[in-house]
């Protein structure tokens, strides 16, 4: 199990990596684009659609980094009014809602993505990409997610910190 967590934490890494590697590309794409407008000319019709793309790509990538540093929104204020016995229950309840959550969406989305590729949809807008490229990330992201919270489920680590005091200002 601490091999298979070690792994998940480096594929966490790698994908939060591949997110922070497209953030400049979008930055950069979106000044082209935005300079050309200014100096009167039309812009390549794609910007757009591939911003949108990348902002799928960056939220989805960057998502099971953020559960694994408990970097995502978390209310302690109720856990930390209750006895320890029933906080660790309402924590395991959290954590197995969100695993079976973020499964079933990365199910759902594999499942839109596969029919997407046999049927050989496209996506049109500013330029033809194939729809599943729009499910993909959506698949792997929600999947790592609900993989991570499993680790929370079986204790490998715990998400909620039970310390209010305590500041994330690693993440």
């Amino acid at each position: 199990m601490d091999t298979f967590d070690k792994v998940l934490g480096r594929v966490s890494i790698a994908l939060a990596w591949v997110a922070c590697a497209i953030i400049p590309c979008l930055f950069t794409l979106i000044t082209i684009d935005v300079s050309i407008r200014s100096f009167g000319f039309n812009p390549p019709l794609f910007t757009s659609s591939v911003v949108e793309y990348a902002l799928l790509y960056v939220a989805m990538f960057s998502a099971p980094f953020l559960t694994r540093e408990k970097g995502h929104v978390a209310i302690e204020a109720f856990l930390s009014i209750t006895p320890h016995g029933i906080r660790i229950v309402l924590a395991r309840v959290v954590y197995f809602l969100c695993a079976a959550s973020a499964l079933l969406f990365s199910y759902f989305a594999y499942e839109l993505m596969y029919f997407a590729y046999v049927d050989g949809i496209l996506d049109i807008r500013g330029v033809d990409m194939p729809q599943w490229t729009q499910y993909l990330p959506i698949c792997i992201g929600f999947f790592l997610v609900g993989l991570e919270f499993l680790m929370f489920l079986f204790g490998r680590r715990h998400y909620y910190s039970y310390n209010l005091g305590e500041v994330k200002d690693g993440v």
